[in-house]
C-alpha cells in the first residue's frame, strides 16, 4: 500500500494520518479531542487506544510482536475469523482463521458530528481465500474512536449457500499486575476449561488468575468488568451478538516459551474475548449479515 496515496485519499488533518509502521506495515494514527488510537491495516487490528483523560493504554502490545506477512501481531485486538481456535475441519489451516494474517482494505475514514473518528476496514473473498474457505463474503470492521472504543465486525454472506462462522475479538487488555486483577460478570456461569481436558465447570465468584487460564464461558451476559486494582481502574466490556466469552492468560511457562512475548509479559495482560465460540456458531443465510459488537470503556478512580 502506498502511504502517500492513502494520505491523499483519506487523511483528515492531524486527526487521521497514515504512516509506515513496524515492519513497513501501513498504520493509521488517530487523534481527536477524546482519544488516540493506532490501527494496523495489516490484520485489521487496533493496536492501541487511550482516552485523553487516561494515563495508561487500554490495550497490551508485546514489545516482541512480529510485524511481517503471515504472522499474527501479539497484542491489541486480533480478529479471529471465520473460525475461532484450531481448524474446525482438521485440515491444517491456520488457527483462528486467516483475517489476522492478511492485509485489509480501507473502506471509510470519517469524523463524526459527535467528535468521534470512524474507520472502516474491509475484505472480500478472493481465489486465495476460496482455497482456504470456500465461501463468498463481504467482511467489515467498523471502528469508532471516542470516549469509548467501539468495534463492530460485520459478516455478509455474498454467496448462494449458507455459511457458518465462529469468531472473536481476541482482545489483549493491559493491566498493572495480573495478580491484582479480577473479572466480574461471569459469576455462576458454566465454562469449558481448555486447560483441564475441556471439562465443563461452574464459575464461583469473580475470575482471578494465578495459573494458566483458557476458558470458554457459555450463555454470558452483555456486561463484563475487568478490575485493574494496580492501576485503580475498571475496564467495562459491553457486547452484543455473542453468547460466549473467552478468558485467557498463558501464565509463566507458556509466556516464556512464546518467542513474541517477554518471559514476564503474562503479568501485564488479560484476554477477555467477545466470541462466537464452541457451540455458539453463527449461521448466515445468502444475502444476510451478522454483526458482532464490543464496546470498551475505562473508568478511572
Amino acid at each position: 500500500m502506498n502511504i502517500e496515496q492513502l494520505n491523499k485519499n483519506y487523511k483528515i488533518g492531524e486527526q487521521v494520518v497514515f504512516a509506515e509502521g513496524e515492519g513497513g506495515l501501513p498504520f493509521i494514527h488517530v487523534r481527536n479531542d477524546k482519544a488516540s488510537a493506532l490501527i494496523s491495516v495489516y490484520a485489521g487490528q487496533v493496536l492501541a487506544y487511550r482516552p485523553q483523560s487516561i494515563q495508561d493504554d487500554l490495550l497490551f502490545l508485546s514489545k516482541r510482536a512480529y510485524y511481517q506477512a503471515g504472522k499474527a501481531i501479539k497484542g491489541g485486538v486480533p480478529i479471529c475469523w471465520p473460525w475461532f481456535g484450531p481448524d474446525p475441519e482438521g485440515r491444517g489451516r491456520p488457527a483462528h482463521g486467516f483475517m489476522r494474517n492478511c492485509m485489509w482494505d480501507i473502506v471509510e475514514v470519517s469524523a463524526t458530528p459527535e467528535g468521534n473518528t470512524r474507520i472502516v476496514l474491509g475484505s472480500t473473498d478472493t481465489e486465495e481465500t476460496q482455497s482456504i474457505w470456500s465461501r463468498s463474503f463481504v467482511l467489515r470492521l467498523e471502528i469508532t474512536i471516542g470516549d469509548t472504543l467501539n468495534l463492530e465486525l460485520v459478516t455478509r454472506n455474498s454467496g448462494s449457500q449458507a455459511c457458518t462462522v465462529t469468531q472473536a475479538f481476541h482482545t489483549y487488555f493491559s493491566v498493572g499486575d495480573i495478580r491484582q486483577t479480577h473479572v466480574s460478570g461471569l459469576e455462576n456461569t458454566r465454562y469449558i476449561d481448555k486447560v483441564d481436558d475441556n471439562l465443563e465447570k461452574n464459575q464461583t465468584g469473580s475470575v482471578t488468575i494465578d495459573a494458566e487460564v483458557d476458558r470458554i464461558y457459555q450463555s454470558v451476559g452483555s456486561n463484563l468488568v475487568i478490575h485493574d486494582t494496580a492501576r485503580k481502574r475498571r475496564i467495562h466490556i459491553t457486547s452484543k451478538g455473542n453468547r460466549t466469552a473467552v478468558v485467557w492468560n498463558p501464565w509463566a511457562k507458556i509466556s516464556a516459551e512464546m518467542a513474541d512475548l517477554e518471559d514476564d509479559d503474562y503479568l501485564r495482560f488479560i484476554c477477555v474475548e467477545t466470541t462466537n465460540a464452541a457451540t455458539d456458531r453463527v449461521h448466515i443465510q445468502p444475502g444476510s449479515e451478522f454483526r458482532l459488537i464490543a464496546n470498551y470503556r475505562i473508568e478511572q478512580d
